[in-house]
């Protein structure tokens, strides 16, 4: 008797063509472009963590969001992130959630998981070049430029 087994199929579509794909040079350039990604209807209601999954030019691929939460927190999966960066073949990528409250402040989970993330991806050779709290307003605090990653 032969043992019949599911099929699984990893893909990947690129609407837009590689030169026409945003480098991020700065924290700067990045959370401009990630507070686009943002609803503005609800990034000031609950947390939402998305990673930016880059080239080896540093040239946005594509945004994915990985959880939604509540007002003060989201779960994130590692499976699920690394199961996204290693779909899209990505060696960069930076992390991303929003603080409905307004704060720039890092807590102490978010700097846990930063490292978290960062041992996890130097295992499987992706960099973590940063991680961005965006809040409403269009500020940001970046991981990178304050010494934390």
């Amino acid at each position: 008797m032969k043992h019949k087994v599911n099929e699984i199929k990893v893909s990947y579509r690129e609407r837009i063509p590689a030169p026409y794909w945003k480098k991020i040079n700065s924290s700067k350039d990045a959370a401009e472009m990630l507070h686009g990604t943002w609803d503005r209807d609800t990034i000031g209601l609950h947390e939402t963590f998305k990673i930016v999954l880059l080239n080896n030019a540093n040239k946005v691929k594509g945004v994915y969001q990985i959880s939604q939460g509540g007002i003060t927190g989201t779960l994130v999966d590692m499976r699920m992130l690394f199961s996204v960066v290693l779909k899209c073949l990505c060696p960069a990528i930076i992390l991303a959630h929003n603080h409905p409250s307004g704060t720039l402040r890092p807590s102490g989970p978010d700097k846990e998981l930063t490292q978290r993330i960062k041992k996890a991806g130097e295992l499987l050779d992706i960099k973590v070049l940063d991680h961005l709290i965006i809040v409403p307003s269009g500020d940001y605090f970046s991981f990178a430029d304050n010494g934390l990653l």
